[in-house]
């Protein structure tokens, strides 16, 4: 018995470009695996369709993720899916960016319910909102802490220590 058809990179990008070709804002590929950001309007039919292609079949949401970049004004945070398909042993990241003016995105609990907990996480740390997400609230920090502890606008260490700098923080 033969394996059915395999997807590569290439024609895994020939076939997204077809079918959303002018919500795609760019496509790379670095390490073996392809990097596509998109509007972030499209997310929820663009993850439907990866999920349910007959041929693509990325039916594992192995991780998503906040991520803060302060230099880019009107892109400064970013969401990032990272899916899986098993029948082709490949994988994706798909990015979304938000100006911090619009920091809100649908959810994936309805496609994806494992992406409840990562919304979540996201949420917490980012200030992400996930509309539609069915209990979004802090999970790991006390529920009254009042800001989002991963943005880059934070100091990372209290400004009296003398001990420490930023540029070993990655900053």
């Amino acid at each position: 018995m033969s394996p059915g058809p395999q997807v590569d990179n290439d024609s895994l990008q020939a076939i997204i470009q077809e079918s959303f070709g002018d919500q795609i804002r760019s496509i790379e590929e670095s390490f073996g695996m392809l990097d596509i950001i998109i509007h972030k309007n499209t997310i929820v039919p663009f993850i439907t369709y990866l999920k349910n292609h007959e041929l693509l079949q990325f039916r594992f949401l192995t991780s998503l993720c906040g991520v803060h970049f302060p230099e880019k004004k009107e892109g400064e945070f970013s969401v990032v899916y990272h899916l899986h398909s098993f029948v082709n042993n490949l994988r994706i990241r798909v990015h979304i960016f938000m100006a911090k003016v619009d920091l809100e995105v649908p959810t994936l609990t309805g496609i994806f319910p494992g992406a409840n907990w990562m919304e979540r996480e996201t949420f917490e740390f980012y200030g992400i909102q996930f509309t539609g997400h069915p209990d979004l609230r802090v999970i790991l920090n006390m529920e009254d802490i009042g800001y989002h502890p991963l943005r880059k606008e934070y100091p990372l260490v209290d400004d009296t220590r003398t001990d420490k700098e930023d540029k070993y923080f990655g900053r």
